[in-house]
């Protein structure tokens, strides 16, 4: 690349970055929002924008970070690697190859020189330091980019003044600086000369994304080798010196508290065992081996006090969330209308890697290794509990095996830091699978109702009411919340909750007056946002009831949509989808498609899927497995505005896709005594291979922006709701409870306590 300014543009424009004083070359940027740009929409009966589509939850997530002074750092070494502590997560999203790919295009390095590693906790980072909301792109592509530009171009000049020539007659390539065919030195060697002494300002230009040769290209992971080889180091994987196996004993309620320990001593006398104690929600072992830890777990007598939600189950918080329901407000005069109410169970965000983390806690310092999203608020919280200033305790952040949310919390961080410190020793904490349904988080059950009017083919007005049973958000999103509440385009005296429902939801048709409004129940599960929040529930809702809109209307769904669309993006995904998935094509009966849209993140995409709910297919046996419709071809179209890495997303949008399948037809928690039943995979049906749909095919649309929008969580719930819409198509009744097959529990829960069977439908009710 030459080193020639061009003209001023989204790709072109002058931007500003620091030389850092370092023995190598360092570039700093700060990290900043970009504004949101408002969408225009005409129709005959107009919905004004929504708060969602003006300023959405990761334009909020910009401005909270915005005023923070960390700087994000860029660093060529002398061997001519390109370095990056990313101040944000990996749990699977592929987020460092995307970065990655952001420094290698403006330096002009081969992407297989760039390391990309996760940045321990930095609080003074402030608000910076949170993975969350789809918006680890949307938040680095500008900074990293920055940072990288001005290193190349700091190489440049560095070049430029020791052969003696105009730094506008140098090029650039595969991390080489150029004069011609005459000289050319590589960037390892020029990296010393090019470090600064002191920190100084320095201006550089991006390129323009036609000259783009990295980014918008289909690249593989970075990390793609040390996975399938088993090198990569996962927080299981790890070993700390002295730190050795930990499990807990837990109650049988959520959030249950120990009344006495009878065996303690004969437990800590058992093969390999070094230490019991009672934690906050638990009696602790540390031992040589997990082997001994089970041991000792299962020989433990313990006498349990109470929980928090004791009592509860599937029956009495849909009760309770009923009778929350905030009312409708618009009368249905002289106007005909669809009205539905639907009901979303409990949901386990359980990744694949049980909850783990390392902790040694000594008497005026710690440290813990963990998978966190939020290490800031790990730090500062865990500190607190133990007593230490924040400064002295360290936090490594570890690539994780998942998240879908359970991430954004350190709970387990802060049980392993309890139990070293009690010990006295350092511990390896896992907890085990049960531990992982029943006492993990959960998506809370939740109610949609909604309510929508028309009449002379126009719809005049949706309302949707949705009541979940309380969401926590006491991870760092609250915090800047709070931080930005006066900037928020948000009316009143919102909650937590309440805010982020209306930073992320908003219905993309004309559809006249439309409100879509949160209400939530205050119940203490251990609850907490999963990949997408409230969108999969909220879009199914929606839109099944925009196919029984078109449906009573006499149009077809694809058509009914095109007519009330107000968003271009939207349109466009979904006639491609209509298009490439053949809608409307013939097929057997019990065998149907079902089309749906969302957007949001600044992306949007359109899903198609055909089901096949025939006797012979819902009534197959299949060993360990709850049977029922099987998913059978699933088209995916993502606008994701520019497309860092096409490849990255179709696996987003293919991990989307199964967890939809899930929540739609297979996977849910039965509360029971204010506990799930769920102990581990073979009950808690995840989408397995059998009812993985045979074919799949994604597509990524050109770019239609110069940014990147998220897309982590944006394809569970357009494929979600396409999945509902088809099974109604194909039954002829549209569902109203999800998962469909929550009401049948086809397996014997394990005991709550080691010596207590119980049976496996005892006292549930699934009459909703």
């Amino acid at each position: 690349m030459a080193d020639t300014a061009g003209p001023e543009g989204i790709g072109r424009r002058r931007v500003l970055a620091y030389l850092l004083a370092a023995p190598t070359l360092a570039v700093g940027v700060r990290l900043g929002a970009d504004a949101a740009a408002p969408q225009s929409a005409q129709a005959a009966i107009p919905t004004l924008p929504q708060p969602e589509n003006l300023f959405d939850l990761g334009d909020m997530q910009n401005l909270a970070a915005a005023p923070t002074s960390g700087l994000i750092t860029v660093r060529v070494h002398e061997d001519g690697t390109a370095s990056f502590e990313v101040p944000r997560a990996e749990v699977g999203q592929g987020m460092t190859t995307a970065v990655a790919m952001l420094i290698a295009e403006e330096l002009d390095l081969p992407l297989e020189q760039v390391r990309v590693t996760t940045a321990d906790a930095r609080p003074e980072l402030l608000m910076n330091q949170l993975t969350g909301g789809s918006n680890s792109m949307r938040s680095l592509y500008l900074p990293v980019r920055t940072a990288a530009a001005v290193a190349r171009q700091r190489l440049v000049a560095t070049a430029a003044a020791q052969w003696g020539v105009p730094a506008g007659r140098l090029t650039t390539k595969d991390g080489t600086v150029a004069y011609g065919t005459t000289r050319s030195a590589s960037y390892g060697s020029l990296t010393a000369a090019a470090a600064g002494t002191a920190t100084i300002a320095l201006t550089a230009r991006l390129k323009d994304p036609a000259e783009f040769r990295i980014i918008g290209t289909p690249r593989s992971r970075i990390d793609a080798r040390d996975i399938v080889t088993g090198r990569k180091k996962y927080g299981m994987d790890l070993q700390v010196p002295g730190a050795k196996p930990a499990m807990v004993r837990r109650p049988p309620t959520i959030n249950g508290t120990v009344a006495a320990v009878h065996n303690a001593d004969a437990v800590r006398a058992m093969p390999g065992i070094t230490d019991v104690v009672t934690i906050k929600h638990g009696v602790a072992v540390r031992g040589e081996t997990f082997g001994q830890c089970i041991d000792a777990l299962r020989a433990l007598d313990v006498t349990w006090g109470p929980g928090t939600v004791d009592g509860e189950s599937d029956a009495t918080v849909h009760a309770k969330l009923k009778k929350a329901a905030l009312p409708m407000v618009v009368p249905p005069l002289l106007t005909k209308k669809v009205d539905a109410e639907f009901t979303f169970a409990f949901a386990s965000n359980s990744p694949l890697e049980p909850d783990n983390a390392i902790a040694d806690v000594r008497a005026d310092r710690a440290e813990i290794w963990a998978s966190l999203k939020v290490p800031i608020v790990a730090q500062r919280e865990i500190a607190t509990q133990l007593g230490l200033p924040q400064s002295a305790v360290k936090v490594h952040v570890i690539d994780g095996g998942g998240s879908f949310g359970r991430h954004l919390f350190h709970d387990v961080a802060a049980e392993a830091a309890e139990i070293s410190q009690k010990t006295g020793k350092p511990v390896k904490l896992s907890w085990s699978r049960t531990d992982n349904f029943r006492q993990g988080r959960t998506h809370p059950m939740c109610i949609s109702r909604v309510r929508a009017a028309y009449a002379l083919g126009n719809v005049l007005s949706f309302e949707q009411r949705h009541t979940s049973s309380e969401t926590d958000f006491g991870h760092g999103l609250g915090e800047m919340i709070t931080s930005t509440a006066a900037q928020l385009p948000v009316a009143g005296n919102l909650t937590f909750a309440e805010t982020i429902f209306t930073l992320t939801q908003s219905s993309p048709y004309h559809f006249g007056v439309t409100t879509q409004l949160l209400n939530e129940v205050p119940l203490k599960f251990n609850t907490g946002s999963m990949r997408n929040i409230y969108s999969p529930n909220v879009a199914c809702a929606r839109e099944l009831v925009v196919d029984e809109l078109a449906r009573q209307m006499g149009k077809d769904p694809v058509a009914f949509r095109r007519e009330f669309l107000r968003d271009e993006r939207l349109r466009a995904v979904l006639d491609r989808a209509a298009e490439e998935g053949e809608w409307g094509r013939s097929l057997p009966a019990g065998v149907a498609q079902g089309i749906a849209l969302h957007s949001e993140y600044r992306g949007a995409v359109a899903t198609l899927v055909e089901i096949d709910c025939r006797p012979e297919t819902v009534n197959r046996k299949i060993p360990n497995a709850v049977t029922g419709p099987r998913v059978t071809r699933a088209l995916m179209v993502i606008d994701a505005g520019l497309p860092i890495n096409p490849r990255g997303l179709e696996a987003q949008m293919m991990g989307g896709l199964n967890d939809a399948i899930a929540l739609a037809l297979t996977s849910s928690l039965h509360i029971k005594d204010g506990i799930p039943l769920e102990g581990s995979w073979d009950q808690y049906f995840y989408t397995r291979q059998w009812n993985t749909p045979p074919e799949l095919k994604v597509v990524v649309m050109p770019a239609t922006s110069g940014t990147p929008g998220g897309a982590g969580e944006l394809g569970v719930a357009p494929a979600f709701a396409a999945i509902a819409c088809a099974y109604a198509r194909a039954t002829g009744s549209m569902p109203t409870g999800f998962p469909i097959n929550h009401g049948t529990l086809s397996f014997t829960p394990p005991p709550l306590e080691p010596s207590t069977p119980q049976s496996p439908t005892d006292g549930l009710d699934h009459a909703y």
